[in-house]
């Protein structure tokens, strides 16, 4: 497996960049792992999630706060300084967990709570998607399955200012049993682990020890141009 650092200069882009990598790997290119972080507050929606159900709208044009979608599933989430984000594009004929939705998310959340025990103890896997300590969730996550390839998308949250959560994301319609009804401030919560020591944690544990010297630039720039930076794409629901 490749490792890629790399954040990209625009929010359509970074986006872009992750369902490239699948995209490359289904045409024959390389397992990688990347992670990259947003500087900026963003709302970012699942494919298939509503922007109105799921999103304060005014608060964020008020706020000239920038709202994209992705290309995998699961609910709407809050990027900014603090919140780490890491793709990991794996083969399906591998570990045969992977050929099958929940059972995918446990072998890779199994593995993601493996080297983060050591930097956090108490990481435990919660709801379906979701890893926690104490009750509270710092890393959720979500899929994009091809035919030979998986996308898996999430966020680890180690320094994010939660507090203004609730102003830019609604409470959502569906969630985990343990959430309880809490509002984002009481349900989540950051692992507060050096960043650095978080990403070299996956890098060990996806042996993941070989740069990425040449990614898919130029796909990704079509998938920009064709879906990412469409306003057509971000408010389809």
């Amino acid at each position: 497996m490749l490792f890629l650092d790399r954040t990209i200069s625009t929010l359509p882009g970074n986006l872009a960049l992750d369902e490239a990598l699948l995209l490359d790997a289904e045409a024959a290119g390389p397992e990688v792992l990347r992670v990259w972080e947003w500087r900026q507050p963003a709302v970012i929606l699942g494919a298939g999630g509503r922007l109105q159900d799921d999103i304060n709208v005014d608060a964020c044009t008020l706020d000239n706060l920038p709202i994209a979608r992705r290309s995998s599933g699961g609910g709407t989430v809050l990027l900014g300084p603090g919140c780490l984000v890491f793709s990991l594009v794996l083969r399906l004929n591998g570990p045969p967990e992977l050929t099958n939705l929940h059972a995918s998310y446990r072998f890779i959340l199994g593995r993601l709570k493996r080297s983060l025990l050591p930097l956090a103890p108490g990481v435990e896997l919660a709801g379906v998607s979701d890893l926690a300590i104490g009750g509270r969730k710092f890393s959720g996550n979500a899929q994009q399955r091809k035919q030979t390839h998986l996308l898996h998308h999430g966020t680890i949250l180690y320094a994010m200012d939660l507090t203004s959560m609730s102003r830019y994301l609604k409470h959502p319609a569906r969630q985990p049993d343990y959430r309880a009804q809490r509002g984002h401030a009481e349900f989540v919560g950051n692992i507060e682990v050096d960043v650095n020591v978080v990403k070299n944690a996956l890098r060990e544990e996806w042996n993941a020890h070989d740069e990425m010297r040449s990614e898919p630039a130029a796909l990704a720039d079509r998938l920009v141009a064709e879906k990412y930076g469409r306003d057509d794409w971000v408010r389809r629901r």
